[in-house]
């Protein structure tokens, strides 16, 4: 009879840890439903794409891209090399309730400026102005990324690059 009273306890413990276990999920399940869409580009990354220059000139180009920062903050560093040019793009954003803003700039064409967008699930849009105006597109999933720049005004007019992490 005692081992009988015994396991009926442990069984209402159990079920009580269970039931706790269950109302806390919810309250677990928020907090990580609201992991900062930034969270998912840190890291380096590695790929291949191609410039326009405003020439018309297209040439193939070698890209590193470095992100730090996490939750609300951004750092981004695009590395690239083609046979003629190198463009080196850095970019300081922040993020809150689905709207981006921020600077930029490109040290080879020595242009600089402020960004401001959304960012989506999957992906970042932003409108970027200052020495150069245009466009940046950033999609990505957990292991790949593709990026689109469209500029006016400046020596560049396109980059596009997919990526994969490194």
């Amino acid at each position: 009879m005692t081992a009988l009273i015994r396991s009926k306890a442990a069984l209402r413990s159990i079920a009580a840890l269970g039931l706790a276990a269950l109302f806390m999920l919810p309250a677990w399940l928020n907090t990580y439903a609201q992991a900062s869409p930034f969270d998912a580009l840190l890291g380096s990354w590695r790929g291949s794409g191609q410039v326009q220059l405003s020439n018309g000139r297209k040439e193939r180009l070698q890209c590193n891209v470095y992100y730090t920062g996490g939750g609300a903050q951004l750092g981004m560093a695009i590395r690239c090399q083609s046979e003629s040019q190198n463009i080196e793009i850095r970019s300081k954003l922040s993020q809150s309730g689905g709207r981006v803003s921020g600077t930029w700039e490109e040290r080879t064409f020595n242009a600089h400026g402020s960004a401001a967008g959304q960012i989506g699930s999957g992906k970042v849009s932003l409108r970027i102005s200052g020495g150069i105006t245009g466009s940046m597109q950033v999609s990505y999933s957990p292991t790949r990324q593709n990026v689109s720049i469209s500029t006016a005004g400046g020596g560049l007019k396109s980059v596009s690059i997919s990526l994969s992490r490194s």
